[in-house]
Parts: structure tokens; C-alpha cells; sequence
């Protein structure tokens, strides 16, 4: 299956049809990449215990998600820490000891909220890179850029309260009704506001990593389609562009996801000691200076391996599912156009 090199043409698939396809690619980058950030979380917790009360960042390749540590365990998200090697040997003895579904641990409350972030974000960049396209005669190579930026400001802002809502459901053990009060509490003493606490530092980190990681995937495939003499962008081809874009996106902004996640354990950490969200409220730029006078100016790029492992082939497997999809569709709209068209067909 196939997609154009520059994109599916104005109305050969519908927002429903591309939201179908997102979806999709949703599900399966987050089978595909969640064991191994389990696998990497209960190798982290064996070399450096999680303490209760403590938070760790888990990601199954779409977005980052806070959980908190109950007794030194968390027991959706992870297990009590084992006696692993290496990766390989984590794998072979989380199956054999508790079944291979352990991989996927914390996995539906992850979708709950991945899939609706993944697809508001693919199904706008996709509607936004159309229209600016078509408004920006002469620079059209540019509208990714700005698209992908547009689309990530708008799916930030519409999760960044369920994931607040998510961590303080976590934190504290609250029921629904709970929360409601609590909600309405923090909205009457810090306005609305209050709960998007964390969206600065999320967009510093997203809004740069999507806008240059769509401009290097257009400009990417439209080179590998050039080099192979195809004006059809291949599964082979989506899935190389995709990887490559993720890569340098993810490289380039690694100090503002080192910010926010540090910002993020801090914030869940004072929710489950029920401490005031307001000691939390320092700026990306101090809390940038506090890392580099601890670790050094090394310190805004920890974790360069482990990310790229993950976002490379999460990227990949995202995109290249997406355009898939999207093919499909815009075949079969193709075949029933043509069908309508046939006399005798109204």
C-alpha cells in the first residue's frame, strides 16, 4: 500500500477516515513500545529502588505519564523489582515468571488518554498542512512546520488537565465525587487556570519537537521518493522518514523533556505528600539552572540513549501505520467514485 509523496490530496479521505487511521497507528506503536518501557522501569527500580511516595515517567511511545509509588510498588504499573542482567534477560524472566501480559502493564489507562491526544494531533496537522498549503503559494514547504506546531499547541492544551486529573486520581486514592470538590477548590482559590499547571514546560518540549519533526519528514520523503524514482511513498520509505525525523526531533529538544519531567515528578510527588501545588511553580529557566549546577551543562541531555531507542521507532511505527491507513481509504473512496461514475449506477 502506498501514499502520495506530498501528501493525500485535498478530500481524497474524510477527518473521520483519518482519525480511524491515527487511531490505529495509536494502538499499535503503544503494543509495539510499551514492553519496553516496562522493561527499562524494572531495571531502574533494581538498581535504585522506587521509596513510597516517589514518582517515575512512564511512556509507551506516544506520551509521557506520571505514577506514583505505593510501598515501593505501584502495582499497575510495575511489580516489585526482580534480579535481571540485562534487557534481554528482564524479558525473559518477567515472561517466565509472570506471564507475558506483565509487558503490557499499565497499558489501558494509558490508551485512555494516548489515542484521544494522537488523533486530535494527526487529524489537525493533517487538516492545517492542507489549508495553509493552499494559502501559502511559493513557501508550501514550510506549512509543516507550522501545521505540526499548531496542532501540538492544540492537543497539549485539551490533555493537560485529564493528565493533572489522572495524577491526582492516582496520588491520592480519590473517588470521582472526591475529585469533582477538589477540582472546584483549585479552580475557586487559583482560577481555571491552575489546571494546566505544567502546559508551558510540556509545550517548550513538544510544539519544537513536532514542528521539526514533520518539516524533516515531508522534506525526507519527498527525497527518498526522489532517490528511488517513485512518485509513491512505499511502507519502507514513511517508516525510514519517520524514524529519521524522530531521531533528530528528539535529540534536538532533549533538554526541555529533561525540564519537564523534572517538573512532572516534582508536582506528583508534592500531590502525594498533599503539599501545595505552589511550591512547584518554578520557571523552566531556573529549574534548567538548578540541573546544570547539579550535574553540569551533561545534565540537560540525561537519558540521550534511552529516548532515542524509544522515540525513533515509536516515530516510525506511527507514521508509517498512519500514511497506511490513510492509502487505504483514499483507494477505496478512488474505487467507489469509479464504481458511481459507471452507467447505470446513481
Amino acid at each position: 500500500m502506498t501514499s502520495k509523496c506530498h501528501g493525500m490530496t485535498p478530500g481524497g479521505i474524510t477527518p473521520v477516515q483519518q482519525m480511524v487511521s491515527s487511531c490505529s497507528g495509536a494502538i499499535l506503536t503503544s503494543l509495539l513500545v510499551t514492553p519496553l518501557d516496562v522493561v527499562k522501569i524494572r531495571l531502574q527500580a533494581q538498581h535504585n529502588p522506587f521509596l513510597k511516595g516517589r514518582c517515575f515517567v512512564y511512556c509507551n511511545g506516544l506520551m509521557d505519564h506520571l505514577c506514583l509509588c505505593e510501598n515501593g510498588n505501584s502495582k499497575v504499573w510495575y511489580k516489585a523489582p526482580g534480579h535481571f542482567s540485562g534487557t534481554l534477560d528482564a524479558f525473559i524472566k518477567i515472561i517466565r515468571h509472570e506471564g507475558i501480559k506483565s509487558l503490557w502493564s499499565g497499558l489501558p489507562p494509558t490508551l485512555v488518554m494516548a489515542v484521544p491526544a494522537t488523533v486530535i494531533y494527526f487529524t489537525c496537522y493533517d487538516q492545517l498542512c492542507v489549508a495553509l498549503k493552499a494559502r501559502m503559494e511559493g513557501q508550501t514547504e514550510v506549512a509543516p512546520l507550522f501545521a505540526g506546531a499548531i496542532a501540538r499547541v492544540g492537543s497539549v492544551t485539551v490533555i493537560s488537565p485529564l493528565e493533572l486529573i489522572r495524577t491526582k486520581l492516582q496520588s491520592q486514592k480519590q473517588s470521582y465525587r472526591e475529585l469533582g470538590a477538589c477540582i472546584r477548590t483549585a479552580v475557586e482559590s487559583a482560577g481555571w487556570l491552575s489546571l494546566w499547571r505544567g502546559w508551558g514546560p510540556t509545550l517548550l518540549r513538544d510544539v519544537p519537537f513536532s514542528a521539526m519533526y514533520w518539516y524533516n519528514y515531508e522534506k525526507g520523503k519527498a527525497w527518498l521518493c526522489e532517490r528511488n524514482n517513485t512518485t509513491e511513498a512505499t511502507f519502507a520509505i514513511t517508516f525510514l522518514s519517520g524514524a529519521a525525523s524522530g531521531a533528530i526531533a528528539s535529540i534536538a529538544t532533549l533538554p526541555f523533556d529533561v525540564v519537564k519531567t523534572r517538573r512532572q515528578v516534582e508536582l506528583g510527588e508534592l500531590q502525594a505528600l498533599n503539599l501545595s501545588l505552589c511550591k512547584s511553580s518554578s520557571s523552566t529557566w531556573s529549574v534548567m539552572s538548578r540541573i546544570v549546577a547539579e550535574s553540569g551543562p551533561r545534565g540537560l541531555f540525561a537519558g540521550f540513549l534511552p529516548r532515542l531507542i524509544k522515540v525513533a521507532p515509536a516515530c516510525a511505527i506511527m507514521i508509517s501505520t498512519y500514511e497506511f491507513g490513510k492509502a487505504f481509504f483514499h483507494k477505496q473512496n478512488q474505487e467507489t467514485r469509479l464504481v458511481r461514475l459507471q452507467p447505470g449506477n446513481s
